[in-house]
């Protein structure tokens, strides 16, 4: 084994044993009495002092199922010839901060979890979980005998383990938002602080949100938070017990994550640049043990889906269970293959020349919680927080008045442009419309029905956010706040 290898074995190795012992996923901090503000000389959460509240040593820790993703610089984009010619990804250096992903795709049965949930929490809504059930339709074909996965694919516990499909980007961002409740929800059991209620439904349910604003009150268990004087209070959201939300990665994380080049540096230096999520060009493995093997499930060439019976290469029809193959240098499995995977980012082609070097990323939409005339949140039907949009910057510099050009008229005083105004839609029968609007996203990583020129990371392509395919799914990532690495 060359030095090479055993460097980005340690490495991998160190980051599992760190994750584990809590310098990437550690134990919370703690509200301690007798430390002082350097500030004042005050000390903290003391009576005397007024119960100034500070919590030192704080670590984050690492949400089920996700893998801690060390941040930092790379060059995003191309790496190979545009064979599209959209001229849509352009390479550029930039830096993404450390975050945390799931070690795989999204499965069937952890899909299966959220439906499960919403029939059991809103029985008598039948609207609520047909809205989040995948679209087991994408299956069908005119000219393929697809029909036993109409059926079977979602449902089947042969399938259980596999990569959930027919999801649009809209039903994975409302999957991330429910799984961080049940995150923290049971957070809060595990501390003793709340107990599981069976009973939610209608305006109770627990959100994370709706908790730590005060409005879900839950029955508290046998170990609620107390003040330094022994009396109990409510978890608050400066206590750090509840963790972030998860979400849809950004096409930066994605790219950044699926390259893992924490296996190919010395010191600062890049030595080598990859193509795939694995070193060299070639997709088959070259490895002693797994020597011709195939490192992903994608296509080899027209009608060749799997290889030739007595020799199944990637021993996949279709998409293959969520564990398989070899994970790239951050563990992370099938980055490439398998299935495409939603990315949070508002498709644009020159998203290269507008987006930021730190973090870069097209979709933020600003929003504030709405409140009463009486100064209290407001909640929906769902019992969750109504929130109001402040701004929309899906079309900054590209669609918004900055970025309109109008020969005549008072162009300035146009504050209503949107992005139907640079790129033209029009709904007449027969009439030409971009498929560019403020509701199409990114999705990247190729499938096990792609060839492999979309198996490379800085390759993108996008869709509709409430269209769905077979061969797209989704994985979710976690923001790390504090310190790039701990210390």
């Amino acid at each position: 084994m060359n030095l090479m290898k055993l460097k980005t074995l340690f490495i991998v190795l160190l980051a599992v044993v760190v994750s584990s012992c809590g310098l990437f996923g550690g134990k919370n901090g703690k509200a301690r009495k007798g430390d002082t503000s350097r500030a004042t000389g005050w000390e903290y959460n003391a009576e005397e002092t007024g119960n100034i509240p500070n919590i030192s040593g704080y670590e984050q820790e690492a949400g089920p199922g996700l893998t801690f993703i060390q941040g930092g610089t790379f060059t995003m984009g191309r790496v190979e010839q545009d064979v599209m010619y959209h001229w849509d990804n352009h390479p550029r250096r930039v830096t993404v901060a450390s975050f945390y992903m799931d070690e795989t795709e999204v499965s069937n049965q952890e899909y299966r979890d959220f439906t499960y949930w919403l029939s059991r929490v809103y029985p008598g809504d039948k609207a609520k979980l047909n809205a989040a059930l995948p679209d087991t339709t994408k299956w069908r074909r005119e000219l393929a005998y697809n029909e036993p996965y109409v059926t079977n694919y979602f449902r089947h516990p042969a399938y259980a383990d596999y990569p959930v499909v027919g999801v649009s980007w809209e039903q994975a961002e409302k999957y991330c938002g429910w799984r961080t409740d049940r995150v923290n929800e049971q957070i809060l059991v595990d501390r003793g602080i709340i107990v599981h209620d069976n009973t939610q439904t209608g305006k109770n349910v627990f959100t994370t949100d709706t908790y730590l604003s005060g409005i879900y009150q839950g029955t508290e268990g046998d170990k609620p938070q107390t003040n330094t004087d022994g009396t109990t209070r409510r978890v608050q959201f400066e206590d750090g017990i509840t963790l972030p939300i998860y979400r849809l990665p950004t096409e930066a994380e994605w790219e950044y994550a699926a390259y893992g080049l924490i296996g190919n540096t010395d010191g600062e230096l890049l030595t080598d640049r990859k193509i795939y999520p694995w070193n060299g060009a070639y997709l088959r493995d070259d490895a002693k043990r797994d020597k011709g093997q195939m490192k992903a499930n994608f296509v080899r060439g027209r009608g060749d889906m799997m290889g030739m019976a007595g020799a199944l290469n990637d021993n996949a029809d279709i998409a293959a269970p969520v564990f398989s193959y070899a994970p790239n240098d951050y563990g992370l499995y099938c980055m490439s293959g398998n299935v495409n995977e939603w990315v949070s980012d508002v498709y644009r082609p020159l998203s290269f020349n507008d987006e930021d070097e730190f973090n870069p990323y097209r979709g933020n939409v600003i929003t504030e919680r709405r409140r009463d005339q009486n100064g209290t949140w407001m909640v929906d039907d769902y019992g969750e927080i109504i929130k109001d949009t402040i701004a929309d910057q899906r079309n900054f510099l590209d669609g918004d008045p900055n970025s309109q050009v109008v020969e005549s008229g008072n162009w300035n005083a146009e504050q209503d442009r949107k992005t139907d105004n640079m790129y033209i839609q029009d709904e007449r029968p027969g009439a030409f419309s971009s498929l560019i609007t403020d509701e199409v996203r990114v999705y990247k990583g190729g499938s096990w029905k792609d060839r492999p020129y979309w198996l490379v990371p800085g390759t993108r392509r996008y869709l509709e956010q409430s269209q769905s395919t077979n061969d797209i799914g989704f994985r979710c990532s976690m923001t790390r706040v504090g310190s790039p690495q701990g210390f």
